[in-house]
């Protein structure tokens, strides 16, 4: 999962919208038009997101000038990808030429053998090398390259800088273990008039979302390496449950209101009433241009715990069908729009700071070595948001285990939220049942395939 953003965003098409959608979508010939190699991309921004919109057209046009004998047809999408028509797609054979994917997706697109072997091809993507490995590893399966990553993210703690000074906190020390972080949220939470000292999901599949990264947290995993068995109920398991249960009930820090999901949990921090929560850093700009937040008030630190984090973000896959020249193309596409430090859709600072979109947040690095170097002086040098108010999670971040979303993560999300929204909502919850019961519904998932 992701937290914000329209390519993150999950809404339910009509059936009439995913009839369109299935004849819209794939090119439907051999990639040719007019002498041209034409492909088909998803993920453009909708006319609502207008000035992403206006970028990715910009950048699409700047290509095709580059590449007169490329023919880009985007397609736009709100979310980029929905889980409810994505298998239907590429079942159908109505997939775009090249299509997004969260890293989760890799190994099953891969399985039912809708994607291209990009191998043969990447040596001719000029920014692949520059990539860091733990990202181009998640589009590796059985040692051939089958999609290119794009982003990344990983989970930390945004808390509010004036209430912990308020509460008597120093705001430059947040709280580096689970313990650290129950006493700050229960002298926050004692300030009283509404506010509360820490806030979690618990309801629409995102607390089995938040368990997962707080278990990743303890050191602890979801399913075993193999992928065969669940490993919840393990004494981490048993911490997750245990720390949230006594914030709840023993501290009364959490506040009476529960069955929290993320806009609920914006809306708190955004207004000055929660004092900290777990999330990615793109939920900075949500906070500030749509909750009333400020940046100067709101800080990132790395996952209490220090042994873990859920890391997360999406890439390209190639359509099986696509042609030579066609994954030529795409590659060409990629690297012009999301693989070049410091231009293209996502890494032209300059043009983002000039439309007042936020630059300077702590996303995790996607390039390595001159690259690197390169991409972070652009961003510096743009940066319009507080970068001091983040250095806690980058440093933090060097030491800690990156971990990815389970199998099957939205199926086994559902079954954690149960146990989620039990201890947040019933005092007499019996931990050690509810962890029991969820091991044996994930090994029924898990089993399933």
């Amino acid at each position: 999962m992701r937290s914000t953003g329209f390519r993150r965003t999950f809404v339910a098409l009509s059936v009439g919208s995913l009839a369109l959608a299935l004849t819209s979508c794939g090119s439907g010939d051999d990639g040719s038009a007019g002498g041209k190699t034409r492909i088909t991309v998803n993920c453009m921004p909708p006319k609502s997101a207008e000035v992403d919109r206006r970028f990715f057209e910009q950048d699409i046009a700047s290509f095709e000038k580059q590449n007169p004998d490329i023919d880009v047809v985007a397609h736009d999408a709100f979310p980029c990808q929905d889980p409810k028509t994505f298998d239907a797609k590429l079942a159908g054979g109505q997939m775009e030429d090249v299509f997004y994917t969260y890293f989760t997706d890799a190994r099953h697109v891969v399985d039912i053998h809708q994607a291209a072997d990009l191998t043969p091809y990447v040596k001719e993507l000029k920014s692949y090398g520059t990539l860091q490995q733990q990202l181009r590893d998640i589009y590796t399966v059985d040692g051939k390259i089958y999609g290119i990553p794009r982003t990344g993210y990983s989970m930390g703690l945004i808390y509010n800088k004036r209430l912990f000074e308020k509460a008597g906190l120093d705001p430059e020390q947040p709280p580096a273990t689970w313990e650290e972080l129950r006493a700050d949220a229960k002298r926050i939470a004692e300030l009283g008039d509404g506010t509360v000292g820490y806030a979690d999901y618990s309801a629409q599949n995102q607390g089995g979302w938040h368990f997962t990264a707080e278990l990743y947290s303890q050191g602890g995993d979801v399913v075993s390496a193999d992928g065969k068995k669940a490993t919840v109920d393990t004494p981490e398991g048993r911490a997750v449950l245990q720390n949230l249960h006594d914030m709840r009930w023993t501290d009364d820090s959490m506040g009476s209101k529960q069955l929290l999901v993320i806009n609920d949990v914006q809306q708190l921090m955004g207004s000055g009433k929660l004092g900290m929560y777990l999330s990615a850093p793109d939920n900075i700009p949500i906070l500030v241009k749509e909750k009333g937040g400020d940046y100067k008030d709101l800080a990132l630190a790395p996952m209490p715990g220090g042994k873990g984090t859920l890391i997360g973000g999406d890439g390209y896959m190639v359509n099986k069908k696509a042609s030579p020249d066609q994954i030529r193309a795409a590659l060409k596409w990629l690297d012009h729009m999301f693989l070049t430090p410091g231009a293209g859709f996502l890494g032209d600072y300059a043009r983002a700071r000039k439309a007042d979109a936020p630059v300077g947040l702590p996303e995790p690095r996607l390039f390595t070595g001159a690259a690197d170097a390169k991409d972070q002086q652009v961003k510096k040098a743009n940066a319009n948001v507080p970068v001091e108010n983040y250095q806690a999670f980058l440093d933090g971040n060097q030491s800690l285990d990156m971990k990815i979303e389970p199998p099957h993560a939205q199926q086994i999300y559902s079954v954690l939220d149960g146990a989620v929204s039990a201890v947040l909502t019933k005092k007499d919850a019996d931990i050690d049942q509810l962890l029991e019961d969820a091991s044996t519904k994930i090994d029924g998932i898990l089993a399933r395939g």
